[in-house]
């Protein structure tokens, strides 16, 4: 899995013109699920995201994770975080995995952060969404499973 995560004071999204979800302090995460990713990739990635240090403590230094600061994720789909625009002007997407599997695979995420105790919302696969948020930091991070 391959997810862009950026710290937030604040995020909403719509889905296709409609009010989805809305979230406090936290992270918004946009995952592109890739073709091969398996239970490894989705645990990782779930554990990464929990777990990562990236709120601050008392002294201002990165020490805090979402399970120390009780931060919310909005969990948003993005195939295109898995692009590959190395070649020609176009990016190309054959990397990402296709959309049924990919779609189980989000879930399958959105779930394992639950389970680890996270507030998550999320956007819809397929959807066309507008997400707003507040990049707090900024503080804006890649992550992925693989590498």
């Amino acid at each position: 899995m391959k997810c862009v995560v950026q710290r937030v004071s604040g995020a909403s999204l719509d889905a296709d013109g409609a009010p989805r979800a809305v979230i406090g302090a936290g992270l918004v995460v946009l995952v592109a699920v890739v073709e091969g990713d398996a239970e490894r990739d989705l645990d990782w990635t779930a554990d990464k995201v929990a777990r990562l240090r990236v709120f601050e403590d008392d002294a201002g230094k990165m020490n805090l994770s979402l399970l120390d600061t009780g931060g919310e994720v909005l969990l948003v789909p993005n195939f295109t975080v898995a692009g590959d625009a190395r070649k020609g002007r176009r990016p190309s997407f054959d990397g990402a995995m296709r959309p049924p599997e990919a779609a189980a695979a989000f879930d399958a995420l959105a779930d394992a952060l639950r389970g680890r105790g996270v507030r998550v919302e999320t956007g819809v696969f397929g959807a066309h969404m507008q997400v707003r948020l507040v990049n707090d930091g900024p503080v804006t991070l890649v992550l992925d499973s693989r590498a």
